[in-house]
């Protein structure tokens, strides 16, 4: 076994390594950008090697670097994680050159299955089912027409060296698969460097169902059960689950055959995963082989009790598989979120900047070594450390298990709502509606319901609450609660003692000036500490929590029923209103006297600062391009600005037809959210 490994990689998932490694007893080397330096990866590491600047492409991109600290450190071994150099074939072969074990496949290996036609190709000879479909590079948009009138539309044009949703599109049409052929290779060719197309029959209401295998040195492969991700957006995954709810034994048992097969074809040596493709009649095909660990790998490992970071140190040690297909147990049902630093409610731009607050719920499960029926996050980040704007959006991988799916997604909406983020967005919200949806929670769902639901964007009331008035009611217990510390005070002045009332009115902000009154009564407090019973309006409350009143996560018993809740006192525009979430619903209320809520209604209602002369900035992140000069005149939907934030390019366009007056930021600069970049005459 190694005493020495490399984790080739930041974040959550080098923190994810460096635990297994810690347990199995292996000394771990962390490397690093300069936007890394305070990275929690690199206080994890018993060592750590600066790679260069921030750009991944000058650190955690440069194969020679990344050699080179092995090489000082004397790492026997590699671990590429996920992302960055995981699925490079040249970065395996160049470790095996240099003595230094890549755990992970051989070369070989990632080159079979990292080119989409050769490794469908593949799969034809291991007999996997595959999407019928034209496997030689298409040559022009009149041939690509021709060849999917054979196939019959709808079709799917996709790049060959295609990733990430780029070189991809769904034609129906002669007119769209002329149009979406060009568009395909002109990304492919722009993203990847490698302009070759092919086509495939495209599969209605589509579902994305990947089988994990594991293969050891001997030729072992097993498959550990399949993972259900057809929850994207974008084609990027949201929310992942174990076992799928769709699948039944005999095409679960059928797809994990034909995943060993192909494995097999490849002599693949470590843990993998084969992504298919199935249909609504559960028909299902060979999608493409992903040649590393997975980021939703954590809710394999919660059904299985299998250390899939363990199981690949071992194997690429030398060491056999020490179960059987038979071995292999499947238990209860696990979930996980990915928990995005993104605001879902500004089209899910990027939210950069520093952690104020960072309170994950309280995890059951061991990170390195996952129990049964707990929840478990999985993270790179800590209170008061930086979401640097040059990396992916990840915070963390909020993962939990139950006895069946139903628990899994109660435990995960309680986990949600114990999640606590503050000085950036979270796309909490976006993940609470998403499990609450009743299409969801049935488990009708396929690729597409992301966009038919929430096509339009996300917005607040896409949460809906099924108890609105309890967070009503919450901001009054925690009102009345305060009120007693208050009164406990000692030297208040004779005759001027805080009184404690039993009457108030919850003035909810509804915005744009407009609120929403609620009369509030609250008995005493009685049984023990911590206890109250609010009315609001018709509805009652038995509220018991004994969470302190600085506390933002809020705990307790509502009429019985366990509830976790976030509360904070303040907001940007008001000092007095208790900002209160739940379910990823939140509302600004502030809970006044009866005569103060009487004298609050007669107050002016001051509107924000008219902006529309001008363009703001919506995210933080760096300002690459001003299309635009003083004086020019610009139509709608022409560039203004670009702004580049965790590795993407966001492209500011023009709403209307306007003149620029004045330029107010410079390229190069950081820009914080709101900032002004352009103002109109």
């Amino acid at each position: 076994m190694f005493s020495k490994i490399l984790i080739a990689n930041r974040g959550e998932i080098a923190c994810r390594v460096i635990k297994t490694a810690r347990k199995m007893g292996i000394k771990t080397v962390a490397v690093y950008s300069e936007a890394d330096k305070d990275a929690r990866h690199v206080e994890l590491a018993d060592e750590a090697v600066l790679l260069g600047p921030a750009p991944s492409r000058e650190s955690y991109l440069v194969a020679d670097k990344i050699i080179a600290a092995c090489k000082a450190t004397g790492a026997q071994a590699l671990h590429p994680g996920y992302g960055f150099l995981s699925e490079n074939e040249d970065f395996a072969r160049r470790c095996e050159e240099e003595g230094i074990v890549f755990i992970g496949p051989k070369h070989y290996s990632i080159a079979a299955m990292g080119d989409k036609i050769a490794s469908k190709k593949l799969a034809n000879e291991a007999k996997v089912n595959t999407i019928p479909g034209h496997n030689e590079p298409i040559l022009s948009p009149e041939e690509a027409v021709q060849i999917a009138q054979g196939i019959g539309y709808p079709v799917m044009i996709k790049a060959s060296a295609g990733g990430g949703g780029k070189g991809l599109r769904v034609a129906f049409n002669d007119k769209e698969c002329f149009e979406g052929f060009t568009s395909c290779r002109n990304e492919a060719r722009n993203s990847f460097g490698d302009d070759r197309v092919f086509m495939e029959k495209f599969v209605e209401e589509p579902r994305h169902i990947e089988i994990q295998v594991l293969g050891d040195a001997q030729g072992h492969v097993v498959y550990l059960w399949e993972r259900e991700c057809s929850i994207q957006r974008r084609h990027q995954k949201v929310i992942e689950e174990a076992p799928s709810p769709f699948i039944s034994e005999a095409t679960r048992r059928a797809m994990g055959e034909q995943a060993v097969a192909l494995a097999k074809a490849v002599k693949y040596q470590s843990a993998g995963t084969v992504e298919f493709v199935v249909g609504k009649d559960q028909s299902f095909y060979f999608l493409e082989m992903n040649t590393r660990l997975q980021v939703e790998h954590p809710v394999t490992e919660c059904i299985t009790g299998l250390d899939l970071v363990e199981q690949m140190i071992r194997v690429a040690a030398g060491e056999p598989l020490s179960f059987g297909q038979a071995d292999i147990k499947r238990e209860g049902w696990a979930i996980e979120c990915r928990i995005n630093a993104e605001d879902p409610f500004r089209n899910f731009l990027p939210s950069t900047g520093r952690l104020v607050r960072y309170q994950p719920p309280e995890t059951s499960m061991e990170q390195a070594a996952p129990e049964r029926f707990g929840v478990r996050v999985d993270t790179g980040v800590y209170e008061g450390g930086e979401i640097p704007m040059f990396y992916d959006s990840m915070i963390a991988k909020l993962i939990v298990h139950g006895q069946d799916r139903a628990e899994a997604i109660a435990k995960m909406r309680e986990a949600l709502n114990g999640f606590v983020i503050r000085g950036i967005s979270s796309n909490i919200p976006f993940q609470s509606a998403l499990l609450a949806h009743p299409d969801f929670q049935a488990g009708r769902f396929n690729t597409g319901f992301i966009a038919q639901h929430y096509g339009g964007g996300f917005h607040a009331e896409d949460v809906p609450h099924e108890d609105p008035l309890f967070l009503v009611a919450l901001a009054g217990f925690i009102r009345r609660k305060a009120r007693e510390r208050e009164a406990g005070i000692s030297g208040q002045l004779p005759g001027h003692e805080v009184r404690i009332e039993h009457d108030y009115v919850a003035v909810v902000n509804e915005g744009g000036g407009q609120s929403r009154r609620h009369a509030l009564h609250i008995d005493e407090f009685t049984g023990h500490l911590g206890e109250a019973h609010v009315r609001v309006g018709e509805k009652s409350y038995r509220i018991v929590s004994l969470s302190r009143l600085n506390d933002v996560r809020i705990e307790g018993l509502v009429n019985g029923q366990h509830f976790v809740a976030q509360a904070e006192r303040g907001t940007p525009r008001n000092p007095l209103a208790y900002r209160i979430q739940h379910n990823g619903r939140a509302i600004e209320v502030t809970v006044l006297s009866p005569r103060a809520a009487e004298l609050q209604a007669l107050m002016p209602y001051k509107a924000p600062p008219d902006t529309s002369k001008q363009l703001l900035s919506p995210m933080p992140g760096l300002l690459v391009q001003i299309a635009v000069q003083p004086g020019q005149l610009v139509q709608a939907g022409e560039r203004l600005a670009v702004i580049e934030a965790m590795k993407m390019e966001n492209i500011l366009t023009a709403s209307q037809d306007v003149k620029v007056a004045e330029v107010l930021a410079k390229t190069g600069e950081s820009l914080s959210v709101d900032q002004a970049i352009l103002r109109f005459e």
